[in-house]
Formats: structure tokens, sequence, C-alpha cells
């Protein structure tokens, strides 16, 4: 895009008609400069290096673990709990899903921190808020020395052929967009919370999305943090073939700083090393941990504007109509704050902390027997499983929508213990007791509905 001269007036007056905070209106300002300016927030490969080696967290010894448990007192669990699952056919928060054993995703997630001994925080949106905060109210044992949770803010959609505010009298709700999950750090100061934390003595915070049940305080990994004196820590993963499309961390050329590189910030003509993942070896696994003093100090250092690297996505105004009016939509990512604290580190983590359920296929695999649900409410692959990761591949035609997934699973997943992978073509419903081994692939050409009958033995 060409550069034009930003007036990002228009947009302060509808971000105070909408009684938005003053920092989160000048971090608006500083992205839509940018972009007025014709900054595209491309990271070429030019100007970064790959990561060669990390430290492992799978050799972080019983010293790190014991340094661990002597911080619990001072961390907080943080979940990331904004998203409604509108792609599985979702109108309230996805974390209200049961996933295991008649628990849903916050079920689990408040019995981890009861488990660990920590308070649990949410970062809410305006849809998930309520909802999720009933969910939580049961949960006497949960420590209560802060709120539960905090907001995250939104901001203007912006038409891409004037860069003005975007107007939709059909739906002005659509006006408005998240401004992904780096609005964090903004909202953490403009709720209260980072202040509340800080004034319980909480210093250290592990955040980490809902729906990755993977994710959850580790005392080694926390030990390692508060002995290395880290401002900020990401836990990577190694990457796979099905990641080549997720951001990688690297190291900036120009000061050896890490940094993470999303894939809408990789110019198209480097996309194929982007997705080299012999090249780039290691993917964030979005499972962050903070230090609160240092973060309160980098934001007081920056008037409250952290400066993330702008991401632009093209979009539509209605995400559901194609043809209306094209926008663009600023969003940072949290991980992304790596590259601006001086020190900031990286670990290593095993693939079991990164097991998000992004779709029905995942829910089914971690709802089946192929996943058990561990005394202390982590969510890991089967002892008795023998196999690598289990690969669910459904139609999207019939089991995209969670209610499409059920009814064709009337009596919960088949047995998938033994199952390498489960394939189904066309419009299938499952008896009770069914078994599927190995590779199984099942396909209905037909337009009528075909059932697996009870106790069905699936293989091949």
């Amino acid at each position: 895009m060409t550069s034009m001269k930003p007036n990002f007036a228009p947009f302060a007056a509808k971000m105070r008609a909408e009684n938005l905070p003053e920092i989160v209106i000048r971090t608006f300002e500083h992205y839509y400069v940018q972009l007025a300016e014709g900054r595209t927030g491309l990271i070429p490969e030019a100007e970064i290096r790959p990561v060669a080696s990390l430290p492992d967290a799978e050799t972080f010894g019983p010293e790190l673990a014991a340094a661990g448990q002597a911080a619990l007192f001072k961390t907080v669990l943080l979940k990331l709990n904004g998203g409604l699952g509108t792609g599985m056919g979702l109108e309230r928060a996805k974390s209200l899903l049961v996933v295991k054993e008649g628990l849903t995703f916050l079920d689990v997630i408040a019995r981890q921190a009861i488990h660990v001994g920590v308070p649990l925080v949410l970062m809410n949106s305006f849809v998930t808020r309520d909802d999720s905060l009933a969910a939580l109210r049961p949960y006497d044992e949960l420590a209560r020395r802060i709120p539960f949770d905090f907001v995250q803010h939104k901001v203007p959609k912006i038409a891409q052929t004037d860069l003005s505010p975007i107007v939709w009298p059909a739906d002005p709700e659509l006006e408005w967009c998240p401004p992904g999950h780096g609005d964090i750090y903004t909202a953490l100061v403009t709720c209260g919370m980072l202040a509340a934390l800080l004034a319980a003595g909480i210093e250290y915070a592990f955040v980490a999305n809902a729906d990755n049940l993977g994710a959850c305080i580790d005392p080694a990994i926390l030990g390692y943090f508060v002995t290395h004196r880290l401002p900020f820590l990401m836990e990577v993963a190694d990457r796979t073939a099905a990641d080549h499309k997720g951001g990688h961390l690297a190291r900036r050329v120009e000061d050896g700083r890490l940094i993470l590189r999303e894939s809408a910030q990789c110019p198209a003509k480097d996309m194929d090393v982007f997705q080299d993942i012999a090249r780039h070896r290691y993917f964030n696994s979005n499972n962050l941990w903070l230090n609160l003093p240092a973060l309160d100090a980098l934001l007081a250092a920056k008037a409250g504007v952290l400066g993330l690297p702008m991401i632009r996505n093209s979009k539509t105004v209605d995400p559901r109509d194609p043809h209306s009016t094209p926008v663009y939509q600023l969003e940072t990512a949290m991980g992304a704050a790596i590259g601006l604290f001086e020190g900031a580190g990286a670990v290593r983590v095993p693939r079991t902390r990164f097991a998000p359920v992004k779709s029905c296929d995942d829910l089914l695999a971690v709802r089946s027997d192929a996943y058990v649900l561990t005394d202390d409410y982590r969510i890991v692959p089967n002892p008795a499983r023998t196999l690598g990761p289990l690969v669910v591949s459904l139609d999207g035609r019939y089991y995209k929508l969670i209610d499409d997934l059920e009814a064709r699973f009337p009596y919960g997943p088949p047995s998938l213990v033994a199952c390498e992978r489960l394939s189904v073509k066309g419009d299938v419903r499952f008896g009770r007791d069914v078994v599927c081994r190995g590779a199984v692939k099942i396909v209905n050409a037909s337009p009528e509905q075909a059932t697996i009958p009870d106790a069905e033995r699936l293989e091949g």
C-alpha cells in the first residue's frame, strides 16, 4: 500500500464515544500511524537468523522444581478466555464446552489452580465474561485475594480504501474487532489488574490459552524462570510438518534479541523459508511466563504503549460475507513482547504442553480414551497408548459444528487408544462401544446417513 497522511482524529472520537481508556487510544494510534505511513509489519528473512538450540525443560532437575515450589505463593495462573468458539458453532465461551469426564475446560483449569495452590485470573471478552464468572462461582477453594478476571479491549476496523473508520449500519458491532492477545499488557493496566496483583505480592504470571489444557503450571519451569531472574520467558516446542504455518522463534540480526515472527508478518517471497521447519526449529506455544515488576517497569518507561510489532490483517467488515467492504484489522501477539524485554528467554518444552482444541476433530480426540485426566487435572496421552499422536479428520460438512458432532456420536467417542488415525468422509453416525484400531478410514458416499453398529470393531 502507498503511504497516506495519518488522520487519526475520527478514530479518537469514535473510541472516546465508546469510553475506551486513553492508553488504548494512544496504543491504537501508534499502529494506525504505522499503517498510514505504508508500513506493513513484515519481518524479512534477511533481518533475522534461526535459533540453533535452547534450554530443554525435559532436562530440568529437582532443584529447579524445588525453587518453583517455593515461588508458587508469588505466582498467578492467567488464562486467555476471550474466544467464543464460533468456528465450532458456539455462541458462548469455548471454555464452557465439556471436554473430559463431564468437566468443562474451565472446570479443569479451576481444579488445576486449586491443586497447585495459585490464584486463577481470566482475561475475558465482553461476550465471555458473565457466563465464565458464573461457572467459577461454585469453586470456593479458588484463592480470592484478587479479582477473578479483567476484560480485553476492542478497536475500530479500518476501511482499506481511505484508512477511515469503517461504518456498517447493518450491524454496528462489526465496526469493531479484538486487537489480538497482545492487548493483554494494556488491559492489565487499564483494568487495574496489574496493580492489584503487585499489591497482593504476586510477582510471576503464567499465561496460556484457555483451550490448551496441556498448559499448566510446571514448578521446574517456574524455578528456571525465577532462578535465572528472567523478565519474560516463552515456551516453545519443536516444529513438525503440521506446524509449518505457525509463528516461529528467531533472533534479530541487528542486536541478537529473540523475536517472534507470525505468518502474517512474513513477506510472500520468504514464505518457503518461513515454513522450513529444519531452519526455524521452534514454534511459539503461546505459554508465557511474565515477571510482573519487570512488566510494570517497562510499561512505565514507555508511558503505557509497549509498541509490540504490528500485524496487519486484511479482512472484510462482515467475516461471513466475502463481498463486504475490505478492511484492515490491526493486531498484536502477546508473544512478540519477547523482543522488548532485555534478557528475555525461551525454553523448549515437550509437545504435551501444547494441546489446544481448535476444532471438533481435536475435541473428539481429547474426549476419547486416547487421552486421560490425571489426578492433578492435566489432560495427557493415555500411558497405555503405544502409537504416535492421534490424528482425527472428520468431514467438515457433517462434523464441523458441536451440535452436529454430538448428534453423530450420541454415546461419546469410539475407543481410540489403539487408533493411529481416524478419517470419516460423509455422514456417519456411531453406535455405542465402537472400537477403532490402527488407521481407520470410513467413507459414506451415499446422501443417506450411515450407521456404525454398537460394539463394532473397525480396523483399516
